[in-house]
């Protein structure tokens, strides 16, 4: 089962990383475009830096981020990467700590599973607006709800391993919480005593 994991866990890193790397290449275009501009002898004799055939740049740079904003706090970031405030949770008893640790998870998956109607049926209209540049790349298939879907995949995904965290605890206790796994120990060169 690890493997699988291990295996899905690279596989969300790669697709992050394309986003990442398109948004970034997008960006350096737009950037050049923009100082070329100044410049229209370039547009003229260069037809296909004619920056009017640009607008499209800042609304794809929009979308990725927003795609990897998502796509990463929902499937690739793991629960002890996040900022916790965790003073009453390190210091109660180890059963306690199980019960808040059990309890926070149930919550956070109810909350995000019962959120996903309610913006699923505002988005619902989105489904017929057209976004106002992107389409020109893209073609007329790419509808606003559609850059927007991304949310939902962040709610499933986040309630799934919330609901598994609660199981695992349930099982396991909590005390993993209290230490970092060995493979985030800092690996320091050992110390030779005798150049001194």
């Amino acid at each position: 089962m690890k493997p699988i994991l291990r295996g899905l866990n690279h596989a969300f890193e790669f697709v992050a990383a394309t986003m990442m790397a398109a948004m970034f290449a997008i960006f350096i275009l737009q950037v050049t475009i923009r100082y070329s501009a100044r410049a229209e002898w370039i547009a003229d004799a260069i037809p296909l830096l004619e920056p009017t055939l640009y607008g499209w740049t800042l609304d794809f740079c929009l979308l990725m981020w927003i795609w990897i904003v998502f796509w990463g706090n929902g499937l690739i970031v793991r629960h002890r990467d996040h900022v916790i405030f965790d003073i009453i949770y390190t210091n109660a008893s180890a059963r306690m700590r199980k019960w808040f640790a059990i309890f926070s998870a149930i919550i956070i998956s109810i909350c995000l599973l019962l959120i996903i109607e309610p913006t699923w049926s505002k988005f619902y209209i989105l489904r017929l607006k057209k976004t106002a540049t992107l389409s020109n790349v893209f073609g007329d298939w790419i509808r606003v709800r559609d850059i927007y879907l991304v949310f939902f995949i962040f709610t499933t995904a986040v309630a799934l391993r919330y609901l598994w965290r609660a199981h695992y605890i349930f099982k396991n206790g909590a005390e993993e919480d209290l230490f970092l796994p060995a493979e985030d120990n800092l690996r320091l060169p050992e110390r030779n005593t005798n150049d001194l």
